[in-house]
């Protein structure tokens, strides 16, 4: 097994498809590090079926995957590279969704890219197997190709750390993430497009960019990183809070994460260390996809930041669009 210490409570045939994916996970990251010797994994492949730039390793890592969880116990296999959900093997018990490479497009810059993966028991029909509340996942994970090789994982006890020991190609655990840290001054958003944002967005960004002269009364940090992985990551290790809304660019109207092979699995890992993710209001867990590709807000971090966040969306109108100063009901 390429993983130690799985949980004990896992069947054999998920702690299988475990150990596949995970095996995948160890090939990328080598590809990876080998990326600027070997080939460029950088290159620009078109795009993919849901119309985003797609590089050479987003399709290198889509097919190793599926080729690698063939004949197994994953029955359906439902990609951000792939347009429709496959079926893999028609006595398969479980249904696999994944980001192969999320953040490709940081490959170039050596900044750390990932995979995101969950997995849910298999309906008969293929897209009501992943068309379901994240709730019903039976496990989640992510791998974070970064200075080290960690995959997290979490099968509804908890969420473990595993670094992959270059030495033996294990995955060795060390130890649970979380909980989330409850008091962080940390926020990750886009700032580019703040005037695309709802105004309760805009208000709750305003009040931390006041830092100690708002209501608020303290100074924050703002992070942007552009890879979902590496932000998950650093919000498991010391909180703080991700936003990605919607926004009123052509596109965007649901914002620009997908539910299905993204949000969901982030949500049920992030859940499982304490905290919460929303769409800034409802539970991301609670939500059912309407197609395949279908995008969603996200919000996500320490709990109590993340249900600051909804009372904004409670502000009237008057209050989101005044002055930070006026909003001293949200000090702390």
């Amino acid at each position: 097994m390429i993983i130690d210490q799985i949980p004990g409570q896992v069947d054999g045939e998920l702690r299988q498809t475990l150990d596949t994916v995970a095996s995948v996970c160890a090939q990328v990251a080598q590809r990876i590090r080998r990326g600027g010797i070997d080939e460029n994994l950088g290159a620009a492949r078109g795009t993919n079926t849901d119309g985003d730039s797609q590089k050479a390793l987003d399709v290198i890592a889509d097919e190793s995957f599926a080729s690698a969880l063939r004949g197994g116990p994953v029955r359906y296999y439902a990609s951000e590279e792939v347009e429709d959900v496959v079926e893999l093997n028609p006595a398969g018990s479980l249904a696999l969704v994944i980001d192969p490479l999320d953040g490709s497009s940081n490959i170039d810059t050596n900044v750390s890219v990932g995979t995101i993966f969950g997995i849910y028991q298999a309906k008969d029909e293929p897209v009501g197997s992943v068309l379901r509340p994240g709730r019903e996942l039976l496990t989640a994970g992510y791998a974070i190709y970064g200075p080290q090789c960690v995959l997290v994982l979490s099968v509804g006890d908890g969420t473990l750390k595993y670094v992959l020991d270059p030495d033996t190609g294990v995955f060795r655990l060390v130890g649970p993430m979380g909980p989330i840290p409850e008091e962080s001054t940390e926020y990750a958003i886009n700032a580019s497009n703040y005037r695309h944002w709802p105004a309760p967005i805009r208000a709750y960004i305003d009040d931390r960019v006041a830092g100690a002269e708002g209501p608020l009364g303290h100074d924050f940090n703002m992070r942007w990183i552009a890879s979902l992985v590496a932000e998950t990551h650093r919000i498991l290790t010391r909180g703080g809070i991700f936003l990605y809304p919607s926004d009123a660019r052509k596109g965007y109207e649901r914002g620009r994460l997908r539910m299905v092979y993204e949000c969901a699995p982030i949500a049920f890992l992030i859940e499982q260390a304490g905290g919460r993710a929303t769409d800034g209001l409802d539970p991301i867990l609670d939500a059912t996809a309407d197609a395949l590709h279908a995008r969603t807000p996200f919000v996500f971090g320490s709990a109590n930041k993340v249900g600051r966040v909804a009372t904004y969306f409670d502000l009237p109108e008057e209050e989101t669009s005044a002055l930070f100063g006026k909003r001293g009901l949200f000090r702390g």
